[in-house]
């Protein structure tokens, strides 16, 4: 196939590179033109908008850090004034966010596409960057039936699971919001045990092989334990200012639904507590100092 991708990013640029090797051909555009240049490949085209993405391959992938982000690529003109996004792309093209946003921008961002005769899909991923160097992404998907089969080699490429989770859009970012809230909510568990269990003399470190092979025998669990408690925050697979928008987001789609989050606000106390600590840059599992600075165990 011949595909669009705008944004390489930590995540987005494995993610090419992946197409890339699965055979497809790359038309791709990044406002870091230093990153896109990285490309010494024939099959690689390089663009100077997202708008000349666009006009060129049907099918789009978008890979961008937030809400605001993905929409300046819709909605803004390029350099020179060159034709937004969503004038280029023609009738029955197609459109796959795979970014984490809000519910309330991909039910925006349907709405707009269908309007112009353009398709919308919406295509989050759970995994790090390391995940997706090694096509281990789970790729959550929701939109028409039929167009999600024809994009399923593009998953594939991808990752290693497609999940399709029904035909609104807006399904996959929703469960892509609820999943990083169980993270963050695993994070803020794990952290408070371990500063239980090491203030009363214990070691977090036996106490987290107990727990994970007794009760929950989790690979997030392994892991991010590990993270917090050696301290792996550099490099950052995906940076804690990051996870700041996903509490943020997972609180906006609770209030529109009237659903009460109260670990929610918690957890976004503890990220601003980070933010102010100046851990912004750092690793989101750098969430659970939180808990033992709290506690004396840590100095901020």
């Amino acid at each position: 196939m011949e595909i669009g991708f705008i944004g390489l990013g930590n995540m987005g640029l494995p993610m090419a590179k992946n197409l890339l090797s699965a055979g497809h051909r790359l038309i791709v555009f990044n406002r870091t033109k230093e990153k896109a240049a990285g490309f010494q490949d024939a099959s690689v085209q390089i663009a100077e908008s997202p708008g000349e993405v666009a006009s060129m391959a049907k099918i789009v992938l978008t890979m961008l850090a937030d809400d605001n982000a993905l929409r300046s690529v819709v909605y803004e003109r390029g350099l020179n004034q060159a034709p937004p996004f969503l004038e280029t792309l023609p009738q029955g093209g197609v459109h796959v966010s795979m970014s984490t946003v809000s519910v309330s921008l991909a039910k925006e961002l349907a709405a707009v596409h269908a309007l112009r005769g353009q398709a919308f899909v919406s295509a989050p991923v759970f995994g790090r960057p390391d995940a997706a160097a090694t096509k281990k992404l789970g790729v959550v998907v929701a939109g028409e039936g039929t167009l999600i089969e024809t994009l399923r080699p593009v998953f594939e490429a991808l990752g290693h699971t497609t999940f399709v989770v029904g035909q609104e859009p807006y399904l996959a970012n929703l469960f892509k919001i609820g999943g990083n809230f169980l993270i963050m909510g695993a994070i803020e568990a794990l952290s408070e045990a371990f500063a239980l269990v090491k203030k009363n003399g214990g070691d977090p470190e036996a106490f987290l092989k107990v727990v994970n092979a007794a009760l929950f025998h989790s690979p997030l669990y392994e892991n991010y334990g590990g993270m917090v408690l050696h301290e792996r925050f550099e490099p950052s697979g995906f940076r804690l200012e990051l996870g700041l928008k996903d509490v943020k987001l997972a609180l906006e789609a609770s209030e529109g639904a009237r659903v009460p989050l109260p670990l929610g606000g918690l957890v976004k106390d503890r990220f601003l507590m980070a933010l102010a600590f100046g851990l912004g840059q750092k690793d989101w599992s750098a969430l659970g100092l939180m808990p033992l600075i709290e506690a004396g165990i840590k100095k901020p």
